[in-house]
Parts: C-alpha cells; structure tokens; sequence
C-alpha cells in the first residue's frame, strides 16, 4: 500500500511539472494531452492493480499485474524510440539537402 501510495504521488508531482511545462510554453498541446493521459493511465493502473492480476492470471500470463504493464510500457518505449529515430533520420536528410543548396548557392555566387 505504501508503494502505491508513494507512487501516486509521483506520478501527481509529474503531472505538475507537465502543467508546469505546457503553461511556459516550453511543450505542445498535443504533447501535453499524450503525456497528461499516459501518466493518468499510470496512475489508474497502480491504483487498480490487484484487478490488473487477476485480468492477466484469467488472460493465462503467469506473472503479476505489474510485470504485464512493465512489459507494456517497455514496448511501448521501444515504440516511441523507433519513431524517434525515423524523425532525426529525415531531419538529417533535410539539413543536408538545406546544406547542399546553400553551398551551391555560394559557389554560384563565387564563379560570377
């Protein structure tokens, strides 16, 4: 009970710090909205937990509630970092394209 206690009011002091953020504008709504349900989410599934197991023992997983969601949020992750890793692959493909032009530009300029 402690543990779940202590682990609300993490997730309560993220959220605040997200509120934090979005009003400083220093994330996008849409960003806000994402992380303010995940956390949410986090928060519902420590507080239903013990119905959590019995969902993945009727589901026929042979680990607990709380193994299931790590899986899920590892996957999850690993999700996230695939996404990451597309998007910083075109930005480099457009910051070299922008380089490649800017340095034909100038040596066009230098020839005349």
């Amino acid at each position: 009970m402690f543990q779940q206690l202590l682990a609300i009011i993490i997730i309560l002091f993220f959220i605040f710090r997200l509120y934090s953020q979005k009003r400083k504008k220093q994330i996008s709504g849409n960003e806000f909205i994402l992380w303010l349900v995940f956390w949410i989410s986090s928060g519902v599934a420590i507080i239903f937990l013990k119905k959590i197991d019995l969902l993945v023992s009727y589901l026929g997983f042979s680990s607990s509630g709380i193994n299931f969601l790590l899986y899920i949020a590892f996957l999850i992750i690993l999700y996230m970092l695939f996404k990451m890793r597309i998007k910083i692959e075109k930005q480099d493909r457009n910051i070299t394209k922008i380089i490649r032009e800017i340095a034909l530009k100038n040596k066009e300029k230098k020839h005349e």
